[in-house]
């Protein structure tokens, strides 16, 4: 079986971390190198209920893409929720490992997987200098309310589910798609000449201006729900790597649900 320093090689390849933003947390958590992995295991949060399941799955390792620690600390006390993860990981010889800005810009990245999810043709990315978020095309043109709905069948569900800004029978045939929060892609958004744009997080005033600003469709889904795909496109990416080498290592995917949403209401009331 292969050392966690090993697989960390094959997974720094796959998302290189001088590609992380500046101010990004990726790489290695914990993990002793010289520790044999024999079970994987790929999410998007490092929670206390994945490091739970890690625990009973048997992973030697974990694989997220949202890092644990992203503003730093100084300590790793139990008393914390972080700090708790921690402990647990440690305690059960658990190893784990971030991929966040640089699997977003990796080719394939969290988009490419987001993409797939949705069926869509890649023709390219969205923002070339850095390979940000992707431009697909649809095989056959279709509403925005059928896109939408797409989306809602094909994505993970959650409480928030999948809201839309424009008008739900506009004609969808080019769209733009990125993983996690993207209202900060307006601009490129609209140089791209696309019909509509799938992402998470869209705020109220980004939003409102852009729909003011052109008739552009918009499809907001949970930011965990954007980039849950990812996981199963890493996992095919690490099980491919296993394969090739011989390591014979058993690959899995939460479907923990860690989106922090729990439930959705819909007020009926008017506004005052």
């Amino acid at each position: 079986m292969p050392r966690l320093s090993e697989v960390i090689a094959e997974l720094d390849a796959l998302w290189p971390p001088e590609r992380a933003e500046s101010w990004d947390a990726v790489g290695t958590v914990c993990g002793d190198p010289d520790a044999e992995v024999t079970r994987v295991l790929f999410a998007v949060d490092p929670v206390q209920e994945i490091a739970d399941e890690a625990v009973a799955l048997g992973a030697d390792l974990i694989v997220t893409h949202h890092p644990l620690y992203l503003r730093g600390t100084t300590t790793v006390a139990a008393g914390h929720f972080k700090g708790r993860v921690v402990h647990t990981l440690i305690k059960q010889d658990i190893a784990l490992h971030v991929a966040h800005t640089n699997a977003d810009t990796a080719d394939p990245g969290v988009s490419d997987a987001l993409a797939g999810a949705l069926d869509l043709r890649v023709t390219g990315p969205l923002v070339p200098e850095n390979n940000l978020g992707r431009i697909c095309e649809l095989d056959h043109p279709e509403t925005l309310a059928d896109f939408a709905a797409r989306a809602a069948k094909r994505l993970p569900a959650t409480a928030q589910g999948i809201r839309v800004a424009g008008d739900p029978a506009m004609t969808v045939r080019r769209v733009a798609v990125s993983g996690g929060s993207g209202d900060s892609l307006f601009d490129a958004v609209r140089a791209a000449g696309v019909d509509a744009f799938l992402t998470a997080d869209l705020r109220h005033h980004p939003v409102s201006e852009a729909t003011q600003h052109s008739s552009l469709g918009l499809v907001d889904a949970a930011h965990w729900a954007t980039e849950w795909p990812w996981c199963e496109q890493a996992a095919a990416q690490l099980d491919e790597i296993s394969d090739r080498h011989g390591w014979g290592l058993r690959v899995h995917v939460s479907k923990t649900v860690t989106d922090p949403w729990s439930s959705h209401h819909t007020s009926p009331g008017a506004p005052n």
